[in-house]
Protein backbone atom coordinates (compact mmCIF):
# COMPACT_ATOMS: atom_id res chain seq x y z
CA UNK A 1 0.00 0.00 0.00
CA UNK A 2 0.82 3.60 -0.99
CA UNK A 3 1.33 5.92 2.03
CA UNK A 4 -0.79 8.04 0.11
CA UNK A 5 -3.36 5.07 0.37
CA UNK A 6 -2.68 4.43 3.92
CA UNK A 7 -3.32 8.46 4.66
CA UNK A 8 -6.80 8.03 2.99
CA UNK A 9 -7.41 4.51 5.06
CA UNK A 10 -6.37 6.38 8.03
CA UNK A 11 -9.15 9.71 7.61
CA UNK A 12 -11.58 6.81 6.40
CA UNK A 13 -11.67 5.36 9.96
CA UNK A 14 -11.07 8.62 11.80
CA UNK A 15 -14.55 9.83 9.78
CA UNK A 16 -16.19 6.81 11.02
CA UNK A 17 -15.23 6.72 14.37
CA UNK A 18 -14.32 9.84 15.57
CA UNK A 19 -10.84 9.29 17.03
CA UNK A 20 -8.03 6.85 15.82
CA UNK A 21 -4.97 5.61 17.94
CA UNK A 22 -1.00 4.87 17.39
CA UNK A 23 -1.83 1.19 18.37
CA UNK A 24 -4.61 1.46 15.85
CA UNK A 25 -2.40 2.47 12.93
CA UNK A 26 0.31 0.57 13.55
CA UNK A 27 -1.65 -2.98 13.58
CA UNK A 28 -3.91 -2.08 10.44
CA UNK A 29 -1.28 -1.42 8.27
CA UNK A 30 1.42 -3.13 10.02
CA UNK A 31 3.89 -0.23 10.36
CA UNK A 32 6.44 1.17 13.10
CA UNK A 33 5.62 2.98 15.70
CA UNK A 34 7.33 6.02 14.81
CA UNK A 35 5.38 5.54 11.18
CA UNK A 36 2.31 5.69 12.59
CA UNK A 37 3.59 9.05 14.48
CA UNK A 38 4.75 10.28 11.19
CA UNK A 39 1.58 9.39 9.04
CA UNK A 40 -0.10 11.69 11.75
CA UNK A 41 2.01 14.48 12.03
CA UNK A 42 2.04 14.50 7.98
CA UNK A 43 -1.75 14.76 8.23
CA UNK A 44 -1.87 17.17 10.90
CA UNK A 45 0.16 19.51 8.94
CA UNK A 46 -1.99 19.30 6.44
CA UNK A 47 -5.06 20.46 8.48
CA UNK A 48 -6.45 17.17 7.89
CA UNK A 49 -6.75 15.99 11.98
CA UNK A 50 -5.42 16.74 14.97
CA UNK A 51 -2.81 15.00 16.70
CA UNK A 52 -3.75 13.87 20.53
CA UNK A 53 -1.61 11.93 23.29
CA UNK A 54 -1.39 8.46 21.93
CA UNK A 55 -3.41 9.10 18.56
CA UNK A 56 -5.67 11.97 16.57
CA UNK A 57 -9.43 13.40 16.01
CA UNK A 58 -10.70 14.68 13.64
CA UNK A 59 -10.07 18.09 12.59
CA UNK A 60 -12.85 20.63 14.09
CA UNK A 61 -15.71 22.19 12.02
CA UNK A 62 -17.50 25.29 13.49
CA UNK A 63 -20.95 23.85 14.19
CA UNK A 64 -24.48 25.05 13.15
CA UNK A 65 -27.11 26.49 15.10
CA UNK A 66 -28.91 22.96 15.20
CA UNK A 67 -26.64 22.16 18.10
CA UNK A 68 -26.96 25.32 19.92
CA UNK A 69 -30.58 25.43 20.33
CA UNK A 70 -30.74 21.87 22.00
CA UNK A 71 -31.13 21.91 25.61
CA UNK A 72 -28.45 20.69 28.10
CA UNK A 73 -30.51 17.35 28.21
CA UNK A 74 -31.33 17.08 24.53
CA UNK A 75 -27.99 17.07 23.74
CA UNK A 76 -26.55 15.40 26.39
CA UNK A 77 -27.82 11.82 24.85
CA UNK A 78 -25.07 11.98 22.25
CA UNK A 79 -22.18 12.69 24.26
CA UNK A 80 -19.27 10.73 24.65
CA UNK A 81 -17.82 8.68 27.41
CA UNK A 82 -15.32 11.46 27.99
CA UNK A 83 -17.43 14.21 29.22
CA UNK A 84 -18.71 12.08 31.78
CA UNK A 85 -15.45 11.92 33.34
CA UNK A 86 -14.52 15.31 32.97
CA UNK A 87 -18.01 15.85 34.85
CA UNK A 88 -17.37 13.48 37.67
CA UNK A 89 -14.25 14.62 38.18
CA UNK A 90 -15.45 18.44 38.50
CA UNK A 91 -18.12 17.34 41.32
CA UNK A 92 -15.51 16.56 43.21
CA UNK A 93 -13.90 19.40 43.79
CA UNK A 94 -17.33 21.10 45.30
CA UNK A 95 -16.87 21.61 49.14
CA UNK A 96 -19.30 21.96 52.18
CA UNK A 97 -21.43 25.39 51.57
CA UNK A 98 -19.50 26.12 48.40
CA UNK A 99 -21.77 29.02 46.29
CA UNK A 100 -21.16 27.92 42.74
CA UNK A 101 -21.70 28.25 38.83
CA UNK A 102 -22.91 25.41 36.66
CA UNK A 103 -21.97 26.00 32.76
CA UNK A 104 -25.24 25.62 30.85
CA UNK A 105 -23.67 23.45 28.24
CA UNK A 106 -24.03 19.71 28.67
CA UNK A 107 -20.80 18.72 30.52
CA UNK A 108 -22.85 20.77 32.97
CA UNK A 109 -26.08 19.05 32.70
CA UNK A 110 -23.79 15.80 33.85
CA UNK A 111 -22.81 17.49 36.61
CA UNK A 112 -25.88 18.00 37.45
CA UNK A 113 -26.66 14.16 37.50
CA UNK A 114 -24.08 13.64 39.41
CA UNK A 115 -23.92 16.10 42.33
CA UNK A 116 -23.43 13.64 45.58
CA UNK A 117 -24.98 14.76 49.15
CA UNK A 118 -22.79 18.06 49.41
CA UNK A 119 -24.40 20.93 51.03
CA UNK A 120 -24.25 23.63 47.79
CA UNK A 121 -25.86 26.74 46.25
CA UNK A 122 -25.64 26.30 42.75
CA UNK A 123 -26.27 28.82 40.52
CA UNK A 124 -27.16 28.31 36.93
CA UNK A 125 -29.18 30.13 33.79
CA UNK A 126 -30.28 26.81 32.19
CA UNK A 127 -33.98 25.12 33.12
CA UNK A 128 -32.75 21.83 32.32
CA UNK A 129 -29.98 22.07 34.78
CA UNK A 130 -32.25 23.59 37.55
CA UNK A 131 -34.97 21.24 36.94
CA UNK A 132 -32.48 18.30 37.55
CA UNK A 133 -30.97 20.01 40.99
CA UNK A 134 -34.68 21.01 42.47
CA UNK A 135 -34.86 16.89 42.65
CA UNK A 136 -31.61 17.15 45.28
CA UNK A 137 -32.52 18.11 48.87
CA UNK A 138 -28.90 19.42 49.81
CA UNK A 139 -28.81 21.55 46.80
CA UNK A 140 -30.11 25.34 46.59
CA UNK A 141 -30.45 26.39 43.26
CA UNK A 142 -30.70 29.95 42.23
CA UNK A 143 -31.83 30.77 38.37
CA UNK A 144 -30.52 33.26 36.70
CA UNK A 145 -33.88 34.07 33.94
CA UNK A 146 -34.66 36.19 31.95
CA UNK A 147 -35.90 36.04 28.57
CA UNK A 148 -35.68 32.59 27.38
CA UNK A 149 -33.40 31.28 24.37
CA UNK A 150 -34.92 27.93 22.34
CA UNK A 151 -32.62 25.68 24.06
CA UNK A 152 -33.87 26.67 27.53
CA UNK A 153 -31.12 29.29 28.55
CA UNK A 154 -30.92 32.87 29.51
CA UNK A 155 -28.15 35.12 28.41
CA UNK A 156 -29.81 38.40 29.00
CA UNK A 157 -29.63 41.49 30.61
CA UNK A 158 -32.11 40.16 33.30
CA UNK A 159 -29.85 36.99 33.75
CA UNK A 160 -26.34 39.42 33.85
CA UNK A 161 -27.86 41.86 36.60
CA UNK A 162 -28.28 38.77 38.25
CA UNK A 163 -25.17 37.03 37.94
CA UNK A 164 -23.41 40.91 39.06
CA UNK A 165 -25.16 40.86 42.53
CA UNK A 166 -23.31 37.31 43.34
CA UNK A 167 -20.03 36.10 43.93
CA UNK A 168 -18.55 32.21 43.22
CA UNK A 169 -16.53 30.19 45.07
CA UNK A 170 -15.88 28.22 42.18
CA UNK A 171 -17.31 28.83 38.56
CA UNK A 172 -17.55 25.48 35.99
CA UNK A 173 -17.34 26.89 32.30
CA UNK A 174 -16.97 25.43 28.87
CA UNK A 175 -16.77 26.95 25.24
CA UNK A 176 -16.95 25.81 21.48
CA UNK A 177 -12.96 25.79 21.88
CA UNK A 178 -9.68 27.09 23.95
CA UNK A 179 -6.22 27.50 23.20
CA UNK A 180 -3.31 28.72 24.33
CA UNK A 181 -3.02 31.60 22.28
CA UNK A 182 -6.75 32.55 21.45
CA UNK A 183 -8.38 31.79 24.92
CA UNK A 184 -12.12 30.52 25.10
CA UNK A 185 -13.84 30.96 21.91
CA UNK A 186 -17.59 30.88 20.25
CA UNK A 187 -19.60 30.68 17.59
CA UNK A 188 -22.11 33.04 19.10
CA UNK A 189 -21.48 36.37 20.88
CA UNK A 190 -25.15 35.73 23.06
CA UNK A 191 -23.12 34.21 26.08
CA UNK A 192 -19.49 36.30 25.86
CA UNK A 193 -20.71 39.30 28.24
CA UNK A 194 -22.16 36.27 30.93
CA UNK A 195 -19.47 34.18 31.22
CA UNK A 196 -16.80 37.02 31.89
CA UNK A 197 -19.25 38.27 34.59
CA UNK A 198 -18.98 34.87 36.13
CA UNK A 199 -15.52 34.76 35.78
CA UNK A 200 -14.71 38.04 37.07
CA UNK A 201 -17.28 36.99 40.21
CA UNK A 202 -15.69 33.60 40.85
CA UNK A 203 -12.56 32.67 43.46
CA UNK A 204 -11.54 29.67 41.21
CA UNK A 205 -12.13 29.03 37.50
CA UNK A 206 -12.44 25.77 35.70
CA UNK A 207 -12.82 25.21 32.22
CA UNK A 208 -14.35 21.60 31.16
CA UNK A 209 -12.56 20.61 28.24
CA UNK A 210 -12.65 16.87 26.42
CA UNK A 211 -9.76 16.93 24.36
CA UNK A 212 -12.56 17.71 21.11
CA UNK A 213 -12.15 20.90 22.10
CA UNK A 214 -8.80 21.78 23.05
CA UNK A 215 -6.08 23.46 20.65
CA UNK A 216 -8.56 24.49 18.10
CA UNK A 217 -10.00 28.21 17.67
CA UNK A 218 -13.85 28.97 17.24
CA UNK A 219 -14.93 32.71 15.44
CA UNK A 220 -15.27 34.40 18.83
CA UNK A 221 -12.59 34.93 21.74
CA UNK A 222 -14.17 34.79 24.76
CA UNK A 223 -11.39 36.13 27.74
CA UNK A 224 -7.86 34.68 27.52
CA UNK A 225 -7.10 31.17 28.73
CA UNK A 226 -4.99 32.64 31.62
CA UNK A 227 -8.27 33.53 33.15
CA UNK A 228 -9.02 29.77 34.33
CA UNK A 229 -7.48 28.81 37.51
CA UNK A 230 -7.78 25.23 36.21
CA UNK A 231 -8.42 22.85 33.09
CA UNK A 232 -10.29 19.43 33.42
CA UNK A 233 -9.84 17.47 30.68
CA UNK A 234 -9.24 13.77 29.64
CA UNK A 235 -6.23 11.46 29.38
CA UNK A 236 -6.27 11.80 25.21
CA UNK A 237 -5.48 15.46 25.65
CA UNK A 238 -2.54 16.56 23.57
CA UNK A 239 0.65 17.16 26.28
CA UNK A 240 2.19 19.89 24.04
CA UNK A 241 -1.54 21.86 24.27
CA UNK A 242 -1.43 21.37 28.15
CA UNK A 243 1.79 22.32 28.13
CA UNK A 244 1.16 25.45 26.72
CA UNK A 245 -1.72 26.15 28.89
CA UNK A 246 0.98 26.05 32.19
CA UNK A 247 2.80 28.35 30.70
CA UNK A 248 0.04 30.88 31.25
CA UNK A 249 -0.24 29.70 34.78
CA UNK A 250 -3.46 27.21 34.32
CA UNK A 251 -3.06 23.97 36.05
CA UNK A 252 -4.24 20.76 34.94
CA UNK A 253 -6.55 18.15 35.62
CA UNK A 254 -6.64 14.57 34.06
CA UNK A 255 -10.32 13.30 34.96
CA UNK A 256 -9.33 9.08 34.72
Amino acid sequence: MFIEERHQEILRILSEKGRISNSEIQETFQISYDSAKRDLRILEEQGLLKRTHGGAIPARQIGGNAIRNLSPDERVTDIKGNYLTIAKEAVKTIEENDVVYITNASVGYLMAQNIGDVICTVVTNSISIAEELRKKENVCVILAGGEMQANGCFYDSFALSLINRLRFDKCFITSACVSARFGLSIQKSRSVELTNAIINNSKTVYGLFPVEKIGFDSVISICPASKLNYIITDSDSSEDDLMQFEELGVKIKIAE
